[in-house]
């Protein structure tokens, strides 16, 4: 059949003309020409139907397209896509909608400006103006924090926050961190994910947690309680030597409040609760392992040489044991040496 309007040989859409010359005339997808987009200047989040997002802007622009675009139903196995330029505080874009009316493919093209509206979300305007739920307090007994435990303490919980930001809780963040009475405090703005990060830390390092609540007055007819975390972390880490009922222990691990020592008379493991050896002597961490030499051994003892003086030491072993190294590691107490594990 010929087509009315054009004359050519072909399928007639509708009304006696081609698909062609039936477009010239008739549009299955209508916008606007111009969109405001408000997005936060601090964390580039984007607000669409009063809702903050940290999608990324092409969804967020398909969304509204579906949204804010008059899309004739006849329009079956719809496809949106977007080619956007930047430029001054705008975002030039066009868009390419297609699908299927009555078995035939249908693609049109349309121009619109995205104005970017620079303001601050709902989330960075609470976090500028110091915003927190949450404290979570860490503490020791008998002694500081040491660097390296602050950077993992601070390490830990940056890392646990960020996790749970990325699985959708865009509302999680750090008000605060700082460093009071040899220990940390975190100022977070979430109650709940305040004890999730109590718990963590305790799971790490052991210690206890104490809670307690400040109300803070109403808010939508409900009353609302800031909450404080308190975890007080033991006098003692992974890695201590310390005695215990007059024998010498290495602590190989500290789980809730669990911990996990060595004997290094013999090499026993044993478990114990924290609080049963909280009052035990602390003889130090790593700083009091020697590298020392191996010189010969037998089945019980070995001889080892000091590196700085070549003095020869007589080593008991814990165990009937093959040292197969040149250099062992051994912990030296006045007159006592203790082989220690590799």
């Amino acid at each position: 059949m010929f087509c009315v309007e054009c004359g050519k040989d072909g399928p007639i859409f509708r009304d006696g003309v081609c698909l062609e010359c039936y477009l010239k005339t008739h549009s299955f997808t209508k916008g606007p020409e111009v969109i405001d987009l408000p997005v936060c200047s601090h964390c580039n989040s984007y607000k669409y139907k009063n809702t903050w997002t940290s999608d990324l802007f092409g969804d967020v622009i398909r969304r509204i397209i579906k949204n804010t675009f008059q899309i004739s139903n006849e329009l079956k196995k719809i496809d949106i896509n977007t080619e956007c330029k930047e430029e001054k505080e705008r975002m030039v874009c066009k868009v390419f909608i297609s699908g299927f009316v009555d078995d035939a493919e249908i693609s049109e093209e349309h121009e619109i400006i995205i104005r970017l509206k620079k303001t601050a979300c709902d989330v960075c305007s609470k976090k500028f103006g110091g915003y927190h739920e949450a404290i979570v307090q860490i503490r020791t007994d008998d002694r500081k924090l040491s660097k390296q435990e602050l950077n993992n303490l601070g390490l830990t919980v940056e890392n646990l926050v960020e996790t749970l930001r990325a699985k959708g809780n865009r509302s999680l963040f750090i008000t605060d961190i700082g460093e009071e009475h040899g220990g940390l405090d975190f100022y977070l703005s979430n109650r709940a994910v305040g004890l999730i990060i109590a718990k963590k830390i305790q799971e790490q390092y052991g210690g206890i947690i104490k809670q307690s609540s400040k109300n803070m007055g109403m808010k939508d007819s409900r009353q609302i309680y800031r909450m404080t975390y308190l975890i007080r972390l033991p006098s003692f880490t992974k890695g201590d030597f310390l005695k215990y009922n007059k024998s010498t222990y290495y602590i190989l691990s500290i789980h809730r409040n669990k911990i996990k020592m060595m004997k290094l008379s013999n090499w026993e493991e044993t478990i114990t609760d924290i609080k049963t050896i909280q009052k035990s002597s602390i003889l130090g961490g790593k700083e009091l392992i020697k590298e020392m030499i191996l010189v010969s051994q037998t089945k019980n003892e070995l001889q080892a040489m000091d590196p700085k003086t070549y003095e020869i030491k007589i080593v008991r072993k814990p165990k009937p044991i093959t040292i197969n190294s040149e250099k062992i590691n051994v912990l030296k107490l006045d007159e006592q040496i203790f082989l220690l594990p590799k």
